[in-house]
């Protein structure tokens, strides 16, 4: 049986079974194109070039970055926050019910009215104090102003180094102005070292923001931010792997042009300077739409799809790594149609409020839910401003990524 072989011998198995995976995972025809090989892509006289196990450096380095965040935050962000007059909302804490913060944890945190009479019989409450607990438990399980400037800030200093540092990477690069020389003599391209480093930096970046979702603001495109930030470090990885830096590198800046002037205008919203966030907006939604939905599907998938394979026939890099781009495309549509919510509500109401995205702070006075469950009517229509209104945007807690 195979559980008193001798251990040298499984040992030898194993190590077996893993080369044999190891030469599968990287065959020439899966990464490169037809009659390329990573032979030719081995350092030597002077030149160097991009090998997959560079990026090992980046799970340290992702957890440096943690470190670094953690500090910035209680350091520069917190101050900062109290600096521009980013105040709290004083919360009512809820008295202890075991009953009542059982159902809140195990069932959910709205229960439906029917249950919400039989958790009142319960606990000898009237239907209306067991709202008010649930009501009171929900605010105090959203994150406060505070918290989410110091979030918006620490990514703002980030997208904003990494916008500028690799412009000036790129500036003089022939690529950054005409894609389709990413493709030049592809996929023998040396590599650069302040190439390497801003890779590396945004690769550690993004594992960092999923190390950290678990534990950031959690909001109703959760899942979405999950799959932006999977598909941006497989693309990332993929394209260093695959000697895509010229492509990739497009990537990163293109989407970093946005998200810094994304950032600030939500910390500006945050400390309630309205002029400014509204400037910001506006220029944020120009950026975002001509970047996302013009030239990334003009330049970088058109030279992905078309000019990559110009001189040279499809394999299967090409597919995975198109494909990739495709589904960030979606992101991008999806993201959009928020940002045309917001607009819309802009335009309607002159200036922004809440995100759509996440739960707002809801009322705690009985003139609150009384408002709520009997809404005034204006010319015999219901109202569209208030807490729930749809055209509410999702500004003020909004955390779009890079990639």
């Amino acid at each position: 049986m195979r559980s008193i072989q001798p251990g040298g011998h499984l040992e030898r198995e194993h190590f077996r079974m893993w080369s044999s995976l190891n030469e599968w995972l990287w065959q020439d025809r899966l990464w490169l194109p037809p009659n390329s090989s990573w032979a030719e892509l081995e350092d030597r006289d002077g030149l160097v070039y991009a090998h997959p196990q560079d990026l090992l450096a980046a799970l340290p380095l992702a957890l440096a970055l943690v470190a670094v965040r953690f500090i910035f935050e209680r350091l520069v962000g917190l101050p900062l926050s109290r600096w521009l007059g980013v105040r709290d909302q004083a919360r009512r804490l809820v008295k202890p019910n075991a009953t009542l913060e059982k159902h809140f944890l195990m069932e959910g945190w709205r229960p439906k009215e029917p249950q919400m009479a039989v958790l009142a019989a319960q606990c000898g409450l009237t239907l209306r104090q067991t709202q008010r607990w649930f009501r009171r438990r929900r605010n105090q399980e959203r994150p406060c102003l505070t918290k989410k400037f110091c979030e918006a800030s620490w990514r703002f200093v980030f997208y904003l180094c990494s916008f500028f540092g690799g412009l000036s990477i790129l500036y003089h690069e022939s690529w950054l102005w005409r894609p389709v020389m990413c493709w030049e003599n592809y996929p023998k391209q040396p590599l650069k070292p302040a190439l390497y480093c801003w890779y590396l930096l945004e690769l550690s970046f993004y594992i960092s923001l999923l190390i950290r979702l678990p534990f950031d603001i959690k909001r109703k495109d959760f899942k979405e931010q999950v799959a932006h930030h999977l598909v941006t470090i497989i693309l990332i990885t993929f394209s260093y792997s695959a000697n895509l830096l010229r492509i990739g590198s497009l990537v990163l800046l293109l989407h970093d042009s946005a998200d810094y002037v994304l950032e600030a205008c939500k910390m500006f919203n945050y400390a309630h300077q309205q002029q400014v966030c509204n400037s910001l907006f506006i220029v944020f939604s120009l950026v975002f739409f001509y970047t996302r939905l013009v030239l990334f599907p003009t330049q970088i998938l058109y030279t992905t799809y078309y000019e990559s394979i110009a001189n040279s026939g499809p394999f299967f890099g090409y597919y995975f790594f198109n494909s990739l781009l495709l589904l960030l495309q979606l992101l991008h549509v999806f993201w959009s149609y928020l940002i045309l919510r917001m607009i819309h509500s802009f335009i309607k109401k002159g200036q922004m409020e809440k995100d759509i995205r996440s739960d707002v702070e809801e009322l705690d006075s009985s003139e609150g839910e009384a408002a709520r469950e009997h809404p005034q009517l204006k010319n015999g229509t219901a109202p569209t401003d208030g807490p729930r209104s749809r055209a509410a945007v999702w500004l003020a807690n909004g955390h779009m990524s890079a990639m």
